[in-house]
């Protein structure tokens, strides 16, 4: 009776689920079919794994004030001279694609600089801190309480003591450290407006409404609306005390002048109004002072909230205009089945390609799943490298030494779809020769993967890598 009753459950609700799976729009067919054999051959916990992962869920109240959000920053900016009108060839559809995923033009006259690879960058945003007149907004997805994050806690907290109004906000999980530390209590009694992203409160109420694992992962600093820094690096050590076995973690930031200031600026405001309700949006009218000489850069916020791509759709515009050589840096190496076959599809007419990974990934997982892309890629003619000297954390994608794509996103679902991720990408070659000059010294670092290699490992290790690859829709 018992075995009955749990079978007519258990098929009503699978069919249940696998309606719905069927109805949703915008789902890749890849996507649907491993989400039924989810529910299928796990008896319950498929359905609760569906449930809880299956579908970018979020409390439409907040997607609500988001939208309004969006639309009050737009009533309210002005006219930039500095949009770019004529965008050199072949920039023009990349930057279409990116302005129909992230809402902003490309814009010329900014200033970039390349920052070091060490700790020394943290110093770059301490001075840059210490030297603020009238604000500073702070966003990071991880702020640890080590050596790093004590020196930026201190500087707030200086500028908070010269009338400098600081405003701070961080992801509820990657910054728990910090929250929890007194650190948060020292910037928050020294005036500073500390608040968190997405933060759990009963999860169990909580799961009912929105998915747990929606994250705030950008990367912004904007000083007087003058100078901005963005990239991949946390706020922490390079040592990353929470996962040092895989240190030191290798990064990429930038220091920005110019009017893409404005549009990081733009982005921290969204996220501000939309978490306090209080309305930022009359800063968002000064434009930045123009670089002279200076280049094209354009601003990609991404997120779950927005429905009109993702950055994928960016990396796959770049990827179909290359015509000589690519190179990618990502540590999770987790596509969607577009953009696998752009980067297969660029190697196989010629272009050289470049993939670097790090050898070592923090998550075992996705490292393993990463894996049962490497026979694909090599088989297309991906020259794939795997960096040994620390966790390779760095997100860069350069095209033909003219154009790239750098910032917070990874190559993973995480980032396409459940992620709030903020990039840029710039226009010049003498930028993007920097950025190709740095991704060479991790060439410098890593050791070649072959495709003999591959096909020597054990038929368990395919087997895993293979099967997570198919699960990658999941991740």
């Amino acid at each position: 009776m018992w075995a009955t009753l749990f079978f007519l459950t258990h098929t009503t609700l699978s069919l249940v689920i696998i309606a719905r799976v069927l109805l949703r729009p915008r789902v890749e067919p890849s996507v649907r079919l491993v989400w039924i054999m989810v529910v299928e051959a796990v008896p319950l916990l498929g359905i609760a794994a569906y449930l809880l992962f299956g579908e970018v869920r979020m409390n439409q109240a907040e997607v609500q004030r988001m939208a309004d959000v969006r639309d009050r920053l737009t009533g309210l900016k002005t006219p930039v001279p500095a949009v770019l009108a004529e965008p050199p060839d072949p920039a023009g559809p990349i930057i279409a694609a990116n302005a129909a995923v992230g809402g902003m033009q490309a814009v010329d006259g900014n200033r970039l600089v390349l920052l070091e690879e060490s700790d020394a960058a943290i110093d770059r945003l301490v001075a840059a801190i210490d030297a603020a007149r009238d604000h500073v907004h702070v966003l990071f997805y991880i702020w640890l309480p080590d050596a790093s994050g004590t020196k930026i806690a201190a500087a707030i907290c200086r500028a908070e003591a010269r009338g400098v109004q600081c405003r701070v906000i961080v992801d509820a999980l990657g910054s728990r450290a910090l929250v929890r530390s007194v650190l948060w209590d020292e910037m928050s009694q020294a005036g500073a407006e500390c608040v968190t992203a997405f933060p759990w409160g009963l999860p169990f109420i909580s799961v009912l409404f929105q998915r747990l694992d929606l994250r705030n992962h950008r990367k912004i600093l904007v000083i007087d609306n003058r100078l901005a820094f963005t990239g991949s690096r946390n706020c922490a050590d390079m040592a990353f005390a929470v996962k040092a076995r895989f240190g030191p973690w290798i990064d990429i930031l930038v220091s920005v002048e110019g009017p893409a200031v404005r549009q990081l600026q733009a982005v921290f405001l969204g996220d501000w109004m939309s978490y306090t309700g209080r309305d930022l949006g009359p800063m968002l009218q000064p434009v930045a002072p123009v670089a002279d000489p200076g280049l094209a850069a354009q601003v990609v916020a991404t997120g779950p909230d927005l429905r009109a791509g993702s950055v994928s759709d960016c990396l796959n515009a770049m990827l179909h205009a290359a015509r000589d050589r690519v190179v990618i840096t990502t540590p999770y190496y987790v596509p969607d089945a577009a953009l696998d076959a752009a980067i297969r599809a660029a190697a196989r007419r010629g272009v050289q390609v470049t993939l670097i990974l790090p050898a070592r990934n923090d998550s075992l997982i996705v490292g393993a799943t990463s894996q049962g892309f490497y026979y694909g890629l090599l088989a297309a003619g991906v020259r794939l490298m795997l960096f040994q000297d620390g966790l390779l954390h760095s997100k860069i994608l350069t095209v033909d030494g003219r154009m790239a794509m750098i910032g917070s996103a990874n190559l993973d679902r995480r980032s396409f779809e459940l992620n709030y991720e903020v990039n840029m990408a710039v226009f010049d070659a003498e930028f993007v020769g920097m950025l190709d000059a740095r991704q060479a010294s991790y060439v410098d670092r890593a050791r070649a993967i072959s495709l003999d290699e591959v096909r020597d490992w054990s038929a368990g290790r395919r087997i895993r890598n293979n099967l997570l690859a198919l699960a990658s829709p999941l991740l």
